[in-house]
């Protein structure tokens, strides 16, 4: 298996990667586009187009290429790479994402949403690796999950399982309100654009998220305080979780891991105070083992299993 070359593409709202994977998990001549996809005109034309162009031209330069992995963010109907809806792309409903770009590349196509996608780079190749359930959650922008049950990706029902982002953490009138249109959810604290926007409300100061963790480590207390808040809503919210699927294995990828120094110890503090008395602490939370590259080879995980 390790002789197969997949080509697995991570989609964002600003830029797209893509490389190719080998069954072990190795990664070669990755490639990164911009491409604006956060705009609320984006079309499904728009979409096939911008993906199809950068794709065939790295096909073009790998024949040997046997299938695709796509991470795309929004929410599929089980593995059938159909795009039911996605948050950030309100024209696309009910699109055969797989389908369209497999008849564009004539090669199969998988697609499955991007966190889920990480959450398969992590159990394959990971921190998660030799566990049979695990939990993952992106960290970015916003806050994502991805669940693994019996080294199976569950996706719900209709697709919409694990939206780990929008598990409240805060019941209060004041709960502050999240993009879902919801209130006190874990993303509107524990994100990246969530502590941005906490200190910017704090201090009058808008800073990029890596400022503001340089900030607490040189001692700044207001910078400090809004990380070990996000940490201990997030510790909350993994609580809330395990307590429905009694999952031991957590794993964190995405850029605010990159402060886990100061997210950790409340998280852990905060879960297991949360979490029902026999599981305290039974439960692990690792940060994710491969960097930025999560999604991407959860992408490659999926198109190798397709050609086994």
């Amino acid at each position: 298996m390790h002789k197969t070359h997949v080509l697995a593409a991570d989609v964002g709202g600003t830029n797209i990667r893509a490389a190719w994977v080998d069954g072990l998990g190795n990664l070669g001549d990755e490639r990164r586009i911009q491409a604006d996809l956060s705009r609320d005109d984006v079309c499904e034309d728009d979409v096939i187009h911008i993906l199809t162009d950068f794709l065939h031209a790295y096909l073009s330069d790998y024949p040997d290429i046997q299938a695709v992995g796509l991470g795309f963010p929004g929410f599929f109907l089980g593995d059938t790479g159909v795009l039911l809806a996605s948050p950030n792309l309100p024209r696309l409903k009910n699109m055969p994402l797989a389908k369209k770009l497999s008849e564009e590349l004539s090669l199969s196509v998988f697609v499955q949403n991007d966190a889920l996608c990480a959450a398969l780079g992590e159990h394959r190749f990971g921190a998660g690796k030799n566990t049979d359930n695990l939990l993952h959650i992106t960290l970015g922008t916003g806050v994502g999950g991805g669940l693994i049950l019996q080294q199976q990706a569950y996706t719900g029902e209709s697709g919409m399982a694990m939206e780990f982002g929008h598990v409240r953490v805060q019941t209060q009138a004041t709960a502050r309100c999240c993009g879902c249109g919801g209130s006190g959810c874990v993303e509107a604290y524990a994100s990246s654009t969530a502590i941005q926007t906490i200190y910017a409300e704090l201090t009058g100061k808008t800073l990029m998220t890596k400022v503001i963790y340089q900030r607490a480590c040189e001692g700044d207390a207001v910078a400090r305080g809004v990380f070990e808040r996000a940490g201990g809503y997030l510790g909350q919210a993994i609580a809330e979780a395990v307590k429905l699927l009694d999952i031991h294995t957590i794993t964190i990828s995405g850029g605010l891991i990159g402060a886990w120094d100061i997210l950790h110890p409340p998280l852990m503090k905060a879960l297991n105070q949360h979490v029902i008395s026999p599981l305290k602490g039974k439960i692990n939370v690792f940060p994710s083992t491969l960097n930025d590259q999560a999604g991407i080879l959860g992408a490659a995980a999926m198109a190798l299993a397709g050609c086994d």
